[in-house]
């Protein structure tokens, strides 16, 4: 227990290090108005430095998709960055580039978002371009050939090239039974095949919308002047009167868990990986998915968690270990385990092993001082994310489109704080039910599957 000893000392003069630096920190500068049309903005000040990150991010993402066309909002993102009323295509990331500045999209499960982070006297323009896409692209037939062939090839390297990146989607597909988390953000390879210039036009003009989206501007600037940009420009487009309620299709109970296996050649290092169906962070009830994530932490997050304590230094069962818990999302996310196992040690070693530890973490209970380190480092890591106006922008996009508030993301870090080592053990009692598990090996193809 030396080990523990010292990173103990090491948190204690963390706090020290800290304490001070905390008791200063204001809430971040927050202001949020809603535009006529019923877009939603949120202005994040920091003018510590003169730039600023302008993000629009749509209420639309894979998850929203219709059956049969998986794959179509990240396609539509990569359209966006063609010809509008206005732009040549190419023209707004060339014109971002020209400024200095760098832009870029990205699509998950429950959104879309598009960003420019330019020095802040560019404000008008990022605005001007973003808000001519919203409404107004103008597509081709070759546009929509060169960018399918685009999106094959980046699921051709991301996913076909990588057996883990196979192995992960299965797992969902196995996970889910009847929501689209269940499906690849990029889309299954035979349906993104198919998609074409109606599917594309389709989701745009369904999702594309002002009172569909939210506007995140953090950085060195004005409100005000943000708020007469956005209604200038923004606030012009006519709202989606018929813009379809967010439902998605709900799992039913889940009463059996699952086991797979996925063999594949190139598997450099085989591992075992077990999911859990998870529920999200809630609007106002954030508590359990705060115990969550300190569990999380406490039981596999790093070199000091307790898998790794026991199966890596203790037995040397494993090379590596974790547990994840990301609680960002609309619907039941997931809580995940990972065993690497060391050589010789077999995958149901592993996983008997890992069993075994997880079980006496939940009999032993929270160790306090391990619970007040992580939580110190949770407090560091936040007072420091305030420097980066490209994370501030994100983590208020990302909560807003998944469902939660301002004053739920505001609320985020006392919440952590407030969690005890009771509450922890309890929402880990209530989410690692077998029935809702699904346990994953994956393996070199030359492997026998032993149990």
């Amino acid at each position: 227990m030396a080990r523990r000893r010292a990173f103990a000392l090491a948190a204690a003069l963390l706090s020290t290090a800290v304490a001070p630096v905390w008791a200063q920190q204001k809430q971040e500068e927050v202001t949020t108005f809603t535009l006529d049309n019923g877009m939603e903005v949120v202005v994040v000040e920091d003018h510590r430095a003169p730039v600023l990150q302008h993000m629009v991010w749509y209420r639309a993402g894979s998850a929203d998709e219709p059956k049969g066309s998986s794959g179509v909002a990240h396609f539509l993102e990569h359209l966006l960055f063609k010809a509008t009323d206005t732009l040549e295509s190419g023209e707004l990331s060339a014109t971002v580039a020209a400024n200095g500045g760098r832009d870029n999209a990205f699509t998950s499960y429950d959104y879309t978002a598009y960003y420019q982070r330019v020095a802040a006297d560019r404000l008008e323009l990022m605005m001007r371009m973003e808000a001519d896409r919203m409404r107004n692209i103008r597509l081709t037939e070759k546009d929509i050939e060169t960018e399918r062939d685009v999106i094959l090839e980046e699921r051709n390297q991301r996913t076909e090239n990588n057996p883990r990146a196979l192995f992960g989607e299965q797992m969902s597909a196995v996970q889910y039974h009847n929501h689209r988390y269940g499906v690849p953000v990029i889309g299954w390879r035979h349906e993104m095949e198919t998609l074409d210039m109606e599917d594309a036009l389709s989701f745009y003009q369904t999702y594309y919308s002002p009172n569909n989206a939210i506007l995140v501007v953090s950085g060195d600037v004005d409100p005000d002047e943000v708020k007469r940009l956005a209604e200038e420009y923004y606030g012009v487009i006519p709202a989606t009167v018929d813009l379809p309620e967010r439902l998605r299709t709900q799992e039913p109970p889940q009463t059996a868990a699952r086991r797979l296996t996925f063999k594949d050649a190139r598997v450099a290092q085989p591992y075992v990986q077990r999911s859990y169906l998870a529920p999200e962070r809630d609007p106002g009830e954030q508590e359990k998915a705060a115990a969550l994530f300190l569990f999380a932490e406490l039981l596999g997050g790093g070199t000091t968690s307790y898998l790794n304590e026991k199966l890596q230094f203790d037995t040397q069962t494993a090379v590596y270990t974790g547990a994840f818990y990301g609680g960002l999302s609309l619907d039941d996310t997931t809580f995940d385990l990972l065993i690497v196992p060391s050589e010789g040690v077999s995958l149901q070693e592993a996983e008997d092993a890992m069993d075994v530890a997880v079980a006496e973490f939940i009999a032993e209970g929270v160790d306090e001082a391990d619970l007040d380190r992580i939580k110190m480092q949770l407090r560091a890591s936040q007072i420091y994310a305030r420097d980066n106006v490209d994370g501030i922008a994100n983590r208020y996009g990302r909560a807003l489109t998944s469902g939660l508030t301002i004053e739920d993301v505001q609320a985020w870090p006392d919440v952590l704080q407030a969690v005890t080592g009771e509450q922890i053990i309890a929402a880990a009692k209530e989410v690692l039910q077998p029935e809702t598990s699904v346990t994953g090996w994956l393996m070199r193809d030359t492997q026998e599957v032993t149990q």
